[in-house]
């Protein structure tokens, strides 16, 4: 990951590129309980746990059942029924 930093000679809001994707990626690691806090000793104990958080995810999002379709089709405008 990439460190990003706002413009030197910026005033007010300024988007940075790419930097919500970090947020987003940290934020989905966060939701593992351990990871809250930081009781390891060891970095790799750390990383292997963050590993493991990445994991579930994807595992997660790949066993997903697909959002239900309505296979129903829409009503054509001309077999609407006429205003009186």
């Amino acid at each position: 990951m990439k460190t990003v930093r706002r413009p030197p000679k910026a005033k007010g809001f300024v988007v940075l590129p790419r930097r919500w994707v970090v947020e987003r990626s940290l934020s989905w690691i966060m939701r593992a309980r351990r990871h809250c806090r930081d009781h390891e000793r060891l970095p790799q104990v750390s990383e292997s746990l963050i590993t493991g958080a990445a994991i579930t995810l994807m595992t997660r999002r790949l066993t997903r059942k697909p959002a239900r379709r309505s296979t129903r089709a829409p009503m054509a405008p001309a077999a609407m029924p006429a205003a009186a």
